[in-house]
């Protein structure tokens, strides 16, 4: 439906947390997953391709970048059958961890699996540290007992540690299918013991 140079052009601009090289980790994981799981491979190439082709226009606007770009993506695939290009928009519209509907079907759940792994393990880690430094923030900070309503979101005070609070401790809880699950529980082990490690080391404990 998409190649993925015909996609490339759509992430100028992108943010170095979000951009192709993030698209690309997430195809790779997306047919991992969905051909672990019996997925249509077809369409789940063409959501991870564009899942975040609407999240430069959307950032700072208030605007969901899932439903963006779920009707930036009926637009690029307008010339494919309409059924097709609609699995494609229902599995981008609900790939979002904070709000949107839930992945219903196995293509839907194939990309959100794979979208939530880019952001645990060591790549995850990576990503919240860009995240980190784009806002100046600390290095390390403590979290506050009852941080998960994440009252700092979105603000400099908002360290990588908090983002592991917050979120990032949570998403392999969040796995619809059994490939994505397995690999969740890898990483997310990585990510607890550098989270652990690095508290040890800051205090000087270790």
């Amino acid at each position: 439906m998409i190649t993925i140079e015909q996609a490339r052009r759509f992430y100028d601009g992108a943010d170095a947390a979000h951009d192709f090289d993030h698209v690309l980790r997430v195809l790779t994981l997306a047919e991992r997953i969905a051909q672990s799981e019996g997925a249509d491979l077809e369409i789940v190439r063409a959501a991870a391709l564009l899942h975040d082709v609407a999240r430069a226009q959307t950032s700072g606007s208030g605007q969901c970048h899932a439903r963006v770009g779920a009707e930036r993506a009926r637009e690029i695939l307008r010339a494919h059958p309409p059924e097709r290009v609609e699995a494609v928009a229902r599995a981008i519209a609900a790939h979002r961890f904070r709000r949107g509907p839930a992945p219903a079907t196995v293509e839907a759940k194939a990309l959100f699996d794979a979208d939530k792994l880019d952001a645990i393990g060591a790549v995850g880690i990576a990503r919240a540290y860009i995240i980190s430094g784009q806002r100046n923030s600390r290095l390390w900070a403590d979290v506050p007992p009852g941080y998960a309503e994440g009252d700092l979101a979105g603000t400099r005070e908002h360290t990588a540690v908090h983002e592991f609070v917050f979120k990032l401790s949570k998403l392999q809880d969040l796995m619809h299918t059994a490939a994505g699950k397995a690999i969740a529980r890898e990483r997310h082990a990585y990510m607890l013991g550098f989270f652990q490690r690095l508290s040890q080391e800051v205090r000087g404990e270790r």
